[in-house]
């Protein structure tokens, strides 16, 4: 008479130590790049910013003079700039993130030094009679600055400021009289855009 054998159950396949290994790498690399990164840029904050920009090209638009033309940019320029920290500022408290973490420092002083040298070179150039290269001047400096911070955020951001930086290579070589349209596609249109990017694909 036959014996009878126990069945048992088939045992899993274990789990090749290559795969673990990966998948951990995989963990611990993403961990880092989270760490290492300033997630805090605002995404709705810098859409409201391209609204104001639409804003103010209105106004500019309807000045009669460089002078006033200038200043309505400067004012809009120095609103943007509030807008943008007012927005980073609760992005980074409602995601609990420390607003001066290393990330972030880090960020401030790459972003920071090009916005001022595009300070210096306006009154540069303003005194100079050279009004047709400020907004040229302006798009790629602040394209500078988001790159260079950039470098520190998401993937998103230093693509912003190339687009920043090859809207105002352009604009160097022409009028001023486009001069308010190249701010409007720029400030306007290409935070228009990339806010709404941000905004979708890593929150506010």
């Amino acid at each position: 008479m036959a014996s009878v054998q126990p069945i048992r159950a088939a045992h899993p396949e274990p789990v090749s130590l290559q795969s673990h290994a990966m998948d951990n790498l995989k963990f611990i690399r993403e961990t880092m790049e989270r760490a290492g990164s300033f997630t805090a840029v605002p995404g709705w904050g810098g859409f409201a910013m391209g609204v104001s920009a639409l804003g103010a090209s209105v106004i500019a638009a309807s000045q009669s003079t460089r002078e006033a033309w200038l200043i309505t940019w400067l004012l809009e320029g120095m609103f943007a700039i509030g807008l943008g920290a007012l927005a980073m500022t609760r992005k980074a408290n409602l995601a609990q993130v420390p607003l001066m973490s290393a990330p972030a420092r880090k960020f401030v002083l790459s972003f920071a030094p090009p916005l001022m040298v595009g300070a210096l070179l306006t009154l540069v150039l303003y005194r100079a009679g050279l009004t047709g290269a400020i907004p040229g001047t302006w798009l790629l400096l602040y394209g500078t600055g988001v790159v260079t911070g950039g470098a520190f955020s998401v993937r998103v951001v230093p693509v912003m400021g190339l687009c920043f930086m090859f809207l105002g290579a352009v604009a160097l070589f022409c009028p001023l009289s486009w001069g308010t349209a190249f701010l409007a596609t720029g400030f306007g249109g290409l935070h228009l855009v990339f806010g709404t990017i941000i905004a979708r694909r890593y929150g506010g």
